[in-house]
């Protein structure tokens, strides 16, 4: 089942959803990705907010095509500044115990150079409740959008 759900950036990120009612365990399944969600978004200041969130045997495609695991990705998290974040939209679909959340993706900042960084990306996230119960991401992908 789709669900498209806002991000409104009003000072601080809070939540509004649009779309149709749905059945308590898919709206509970929807809710905690949500969070998840902008707990990532919210870690590309923070980086140790994000090693939970992924799965240890995560697979990231970045959006120049690199493949990376999740230490690779936490290195560049580290080392990646973020001045301007704006994510627009977030859209999900379940599928039982997997969800897959995609959006879109404004960043300005600096790479582990220093050089300037201006991201505009479409990004597909997806998430699985492991065995303990815990939803964490098995695998993530951004594609460059042209501006």
């Amino acid at each position: 089942m789709k669900k498209t759900w806002m991000w409104c950036l009003v000072g601080s990120l809070s939540l509004c959803s649009t779309g149709r009612s749905l059945g308590q365990g898919t709206r509970s399944t929807e809710e905690a990705v949500v969070r998840l969600e902008q707990q990532w978004f919210e870690a590309r200041r923070s980086c140790e907010q994000l090693a939970p969130l992924m799965a240890d045997k995560v697979l990231i495609t970045e959006s120049d095509g690199k493949v990376t695991n999740k230490a690779e990705a936490l290195e560049s998290c580290k080392n990646t500044k973020w001045s301007l974040l704006r994510m627009k939209e977030m859209n999900l679909t379940v599928f039982g115990d997997t969800v897959i959340a995609t959006g879109d993706f404004t960043g300005e900042g600096t790479d582990a150079s220093g050089k300037p960084l201006e991201v505009h990306e479409r990004w597909t996230h997806t998430w699985v409740k492991m065995p303990n119960g815990q939803w964490q991401c098995v695998a993530s992908n951004s594609s460059p959008l042209k501006i």
